[in-house]
């Protein structure tokens, strides 16, 4: 897979000369919606033959229109969203930095620099998509800027229980902790990454030795309480539980943590990069009396742990 970076105004020297089948979106998550917007630009560009393109962006337009003290994060960080284009089979990836001068393009220049300037034979988004402002920027305007000089294919909204699949939907659930669904509207498990680092190491004076994993601030994590997730060190999956949280049994105002037991595992593993691939939710996170109460509880969630991998051996093998 081709990847190109474009910073606005471009250089039409950058661009391949072959005409393409060009997918935009965002893309956050790269979930199932937008997965079928994809799929359908695929058959189209096999039947005519062509390579299948994906106009993108590296960073969330949020943060040119709006001011927040809250960072934004995201479902894929753009590494890990063109891992999710290549799994699709996406031939190149324009990735357009987002910026105050791209911004101010009205719809027909944005239409004539980039859509025409990609040679887009067709043009495929989802119903939403927009490339300005979203009052005259939509996909049912996009056929009068193209003015013939190339097809457009709207892709109708997925839905799941009559809800549309969307990027904004599954924030809300990973921020309730609803893991199960999104993973359902993902259409794969949640994927985050991050650095063993040294923790108080009082998982190791439980009995339950943890590995304390550093986040990087732009993935959105799942919200507080104990799951069941796989840890990637180098090419190996293990299966393990996770606690991510703010140790409340060990006093307040205590910083958000995440921490993850690995079954039948006994290495040093700090300094490694890693994964963390989230399966299901078991339970909040709860502020106990004594040690012993936690301890007690850890023991329950090792069980519960594995009768989850039990039930899922096939999907989860460590092969």
């Amino acid at each position: 897979m081709q990847i190109i970076q474009i910073r606005h105004p471009f250089n039409p020297e950058q661009i391949p000369a072959d005409e393409v089948v060009l997918v935009m979106g965002f893309f956050d998550g790269v979930h199932r919606g937008h997965q079928a917007v994809i799929e359908r630009a695929k058959k189209i560009a096999q039947q005519r033959k062509l390579p299948l393109a994906v106009l993108t962006y590296d960073h969330h337009p949020a943060i040119v229109y709006q001011s927040s003290k809250t960072p934004v994060t995201y479902l894929s960080p753009l590494q890990r969203k063109l891992d999710l284009l290549k799994q699709l089979d996406v031939d190149l990836v324009y990735v357009v930095s987002f910026t105050s001068a791209l911004s101010a393009l009205k719809p027909q220049e944005f239409v004539d620099q980039y859509i025409v300037g990609f040679h887009a034979q067709v043009a495929v988004a989802g119903f939403d998509h927009t490339y300005g402002p979203k009052e005259i920027a939509t996909m049912a305007k996009l056929p009068d800027y193209a003015s013939g000089r190339f097809e457009v294919e709207t892709v109708e909204p997925q839905l799941q229980m009559d809800q549309k699949i969307s990027s904004t939907h599954i924030r809300q659930l990973l921020d309730a902790g609803e893991i199960d669904k999104t993973n359902q509207l993902l259409g794969y498990q949640y994927l985050t990454s991050g650095l063993v680092v040294h923790g108080e190491a009082r998982g190791r004076t439980l009995g339950f030795p943890t590995a304390n994993i550093q986040w990087p601030i732009e993935e959105r994590m799942p919200s507080v309480g104990v799951y069941v997730v796989m840890l990637k060190i180098g090419e190996q999956w293990y299966r393990g539980m996770a606690s991510i949280g703010f140790n409340i049994t060990f006093g307040d105002q205590r910083p958000k943590t995440l921490e993850i037991y690995l079954l039948d595992f006994d290495q040093a593993i700090y300094g490694e990069n890693v994964s963390v691939k989230w399966i299901k939710r078991l339970r909040d996170e709860v502020k106990y009396t004594t040690a012993q109460a936690l301890v007690e509880q850890l023991k329950q969630d090792e069980i519960d742990t594995r009768n989850v991998f039990n039930n899922l051996a096939a999907t989860y093998s460590l092969e």
